[in-house]
């Protein structure tokens, strides 16, 4: 009985051992977002540099354009202005704006109304035309007459609306692996901003990782990428969703109903496009119209495409790179930059 009793509790021991180690390892896996909580204007997500706001009305709402200005080192050195992309926001520029200081040029970071640290208006017409006029009387309200401009992703659309409208106002221009290389509504369904709406609401942090080492990374992942995804992770899980939600689809609606590159002729600036080739981004591919064999976002073969639309584009190809050169591989990214900055 006595040998019986102990082989019973050193079994017992093994299995709560085992039971113990089995939870630790569980805790150990936990994902680092889980707890992450932002509300709608990141209020307790900090940026890099320190956050001003610029605060007007327009479409008779009171809004405020948060933005990060570094006024320039070298009094020679132009100011470049940096816009985000759609998942995005300012705070993602952190590493092109200590290069282009180091540079001695000046940087300005504008969050979008309806992204980042500025206001989110569900009753606001937003159109590339109006984020333009409102980032044009930003930098007026600095006393910026004229800049560089950069626009990534979907800030490529707004910062070539920008240049359309205010040439004037525009030194150059330089495209980042734009999305709006191409006329989606040519090859995709048109969907109601509520489509976006319940698409949006369906998010997890777990949809948006896969989602973005997939379309932005080739299947890596690391935790320089997971931060990049922090803030809308956090805003996911936030109590404030769906309200970003419904700023969200309407965003996504301007991307599809406002083209601007059928305009890509009438650029009256000099142009410079960087792509990374191995980007697939293409909004709308999983609606495409009924017998359209067409396949989007192929950016090693629009670079040609865009040449073909104005030859005085200057096209600057990133091999084995995709949608977010900057972030994947700087030096390189970095080189391709100055290139487009010397034109």
């Amino acid at each position: 009985m006595l040998r019986l009793a102990i082989l019973l509790t050193a079994i017992i021991a093994v299995f709560m051992s085992f039971s113990a180690g089995a939870q630790d390892t569980t805790s150990q896996a936990a994902p680092s977002y889980q707890n992450l909580r932002y509300d709608e204007e990141l209020s307790t997500y900090e940026y890099p540099y320190p956050v001003k706001l610029y605060r007007f009305r327009s479409q008779g709402e009171d809004l405020k354009m948060a933005y990060m200005y570094l006024p320039a080192k070298d009094q020679g050195k132009p100011v470049i202005t940096l816009l985000h992309g759609k998942n995005f926001n300012a705070a993602y520029w952190k590493s092109t704006a200590e290069y282009l200081q180091s540079q001695g040029y000046g940087v300005l970071m504008p969050d979008q109304i309806g992204f980042g640290k500025s206001s989110k208006e569900d009753e606001y017409q937003y159109s590339f035309a109006a984020l333009a006029a409102n980032t044009k009387n930003l930098q007026a309200s600095l006393g910026l007459e004229k800049t560089i401009l950069v626009g990534h992703s979907m800030g490529g659309m707004l910062a070539s609306r920008f240049a359309l409208l205010y040439p004037e106002a525009v030194e150059k221009l330089i495209l980042l692996n734009p999305i709006g290389l191409e006329n989606y509504l040519q090859f995709v369904e048109y969907k109601d901003v509520d489509f976006f709406y319940e698409n949006e609401r369906a998010k997890t942090p777990e949809k948006l990782i896969a989602y973005q080492k997939k379309n932005y990374y080739d299947g890596a992942w690391s935790a320089e990428y997971e931060a990049l995804a922090y803030p809308l992770i956090g805003q996911i899980q936030g109590e404030d969703w769906d309200d970003v939600a419904k700023v969200n689809a309407l965003t996504f609606d301007m991307i599809f109903t406002q083209p601007v590159i059928e305009e890509f002729k009438d650029f009256k600036v000099p142009v410079s496009l960087i792509i990374g080739t191995r980007d697939r981004t293409g909004p709308g591919r999983g609606w495409m119209k009924e017998g359209v064999e067409y396949e989007l976002g192929r950016y090693d073969q629009l670079g040609a495409h865009i040449k073909a639309r104005n030859e005085a584009i200057n096209v600057i190809e990133l091999e084995g790179l995709g949608h977010m050169p900057q972030i994947e591989d700087f030096d390189r990214f970095k080189a391709a930059f100055e290139t487009a900055l010397n034109q």
